[in-house]
């Protein structure tokens, strides 16, 4: 790739300039922030986890196939990238496709569209209206502030969105407070050819703490079977914020955001009206973009309290067939409280506008060439206690509008019974959908001219229905010992109506 030599050169520079600069920063600062890091097996069954009923329960009391993986499970493994992190979570796919591409998802169907998986960083979705699909390559932030990452393998779509058919994963941030001072790294290999990370944090007054990060990378063109190396080689920057206030005792306020560039080489193979109807053309993609999150949470007591996030999304994408510019506007609130003595009710309510433009080629275009997407939803989920400590019902229901196949319906039912201190078993019913996509009601490819003229051409369909996954599942989850646990689980997909590739009525375009 053009520059990337006195790019790396020039920021190595600066490295070392600031590893000067705050060499006696870092050294008043111990960096011993409460982690997970030092806990025992049995902490770690007791941590809470907010991905299963969005609010914070133990591990051992989640009526889900989830799991965790720690910050010092990330420094542990060597992972450079959330991908990376995620090769360790039981039951997930990771496919590293080139350097620059990869096809994640949960339970089977993966590939680079991998479409049933919804991705969440801080309680902002990132899938693509576009594929509904996620672009892991934007998808990034120092490693070094992830406090947890919880992965939920079977539907979530009751609480989270409609794409939440094969598993969430739910990437959660450290609180400012917990990364005060200073943090800097940076190295060079022969595959990673130069990254660096630089974070700084403090307090503002007497309670709101903030944090700034910035980093890059840039990565060596990946190796064929042959051994030859691809045109896939990446670059890309990135830098961003948060703020942690605690407004008074009821309330406190996040504010956060992130802006990126990025560049990765490609080679695609475009079609040609004329011989040899077809050319592989080697060039660079770009893509930028930037988003900014803010979420108010008021506490009226320890079983009662409403959250607001409001955040909006930007990006930018252009490869060499195709330019997609996307503006995101979302607002979620959700309220929950105590009825009685043995329910807890949550319920919400959410709105999401995603505005589109294209600029369209010969190999791939989109009619219309932008499009306003609404989606309206709202959920309710109620938790009984039947029986004190051991036994607990959940029962629920998302409801949602989308401009594609209007209302859809997304009912889940949880049983958990925990017959010992350390056992739990749970039982699920889950009905959940994925959406059709941009992609799948408006695009025209055209895959190839056969050497009569005649030209092949694949077609979005505007009939589409939801696709649908009846899920049931039955787990166990138990830990024997203080250096051992057990976590199984049995599910059966019914899936309806998955979309598939049709050959058409050859016809004449005029």
């Amino acid at each position: 790739m053009k520059n990337t030599q006195s790019k790396f050169k020039n920021t190595l520079v600066l490295a070392t300039f600031l590893v000067l600069l705050f060499t006696p920063v870092l050294a008043q600062n111990v960096f011993a922030d409460d982690d997970l890091t030092s806990l025992s097996l049995e902490d770690l069954m007791n941590i809470n986890v907010t991905s299963v009923s969005k609010r914070p329960q133990k591990l051992i009391d989640a009526a889900s196939a989830i799991y965790v993986i720690t910050q010092e499970d990330i420094r542990r493994s060597g992972a450079t990238n959330i991908p990376d992190a995620l090769r360790r979570v039981p039951g997930i796919q990771v496919a590293h496709i080139n350097a620059n591409t990869w096809a994640i998802t949960s339970r089977g169907l993966n590939s680079f569209l991998s479409n049933k998986l919804l991705v969440l960083i801080d309680g902002r979705s990132v899938y693509s209206p576009m594929f509904s699909g996620v672009y892991w390559d934007v998808q990034d932030t120092l490693l070094e502030d992830i406090d947890r990452i919880e992965v939920i393998r079977g539907p979530g779509a009751s609480l989270w969105s409609d794409n939440a058919v094969n598993g969430v994963i739910n990437i959660i941030t450290k609180h400012a407070e917990d990364t005060q001072g200073g943090l800097l790294s940076t190295g060079y290999g022969n595959e990673q050819q130069g990254f660096g990370n630089l974070r700084y944090g403090s307090k503002i007054g007497n309670d709101a703490y903030f944090r700034v990060y910035s980093k890059y990378f840039n990565r060596d063109n990946a190796v064929d079977a042959s051994g030859k190396k691809t045109d896939d080689s990446w670059y890309a920057q990135r830098g961003g914020f948060r703020i942690d206030w605690d407004v008074n005792k009821q309330d406190s306020l996040i504010v956060q955001g992130d802006i990126y560039n990025s560049k990765f080489g490609e080679s695609v193979e475009t079609v040609s009206l004329t011989s040899p109807f077809s050319n592989t053309i080697n060039d660079d993609s770009d893509f930028a973009g930037w988003n900014v999150l803010t979420r108010w949470k008021h506490t009226f007591s320890d079983s009662s309290n409403l959250e607001l996030q409001l955040y909006y999304d930007r990006t930018e994408r252009e490869s060499i067939t195709l330019r997609e510019d996307r503006d995101t506007y979302d607002l979620d609130f959700q309220h929950r409280f105590k009825f009685g003595e043995r329910q807890d009710i949550m319920w919400g309510l959410g709105y999401r506008l995603t505005h589109d433009n294209i600029r369209n080629s010969f190999d791939f275009s989109f009619n219309p060439d932008n499009r306003d997407m609404s989606l309206y939803s709202g959920f309710v989920h109620d938790e009984i206690t039947l029986i004190e400590d051991k036994l607990r019902l959940t029962v629920g229901s998302k409801l949602s509008y989308n401009v594609f196949t209007g209302l859809e319906i997304q009912p889940n039912a949880r049983l958990l019974w925990k017959p010992l201190e350390r056992h739990s078993t749970w039982l699920s019913l889950s009905r959940a959908v994925r959406t059709p996509s941009r992609a799948e009601n408006d695009i025209r490819i055209n895959q190839e001219v056969l050497s009569s003229g005649a030209l092949v051409s694949l077609f979005g369909d505007h009939g589409f229905d939801s696709e649908v996954l009846y899920s049931y599942e039955l787990g166990y989850r138990f830990a024997p010992s203080d250096n051992l646990s057990v976590d199984l689980a049995l599910y059966y997909s019914n899936y309806d109506k998955l979309l598939t590739l049709e050959p058409g009525t050859p016809y004449l375009e005029t």
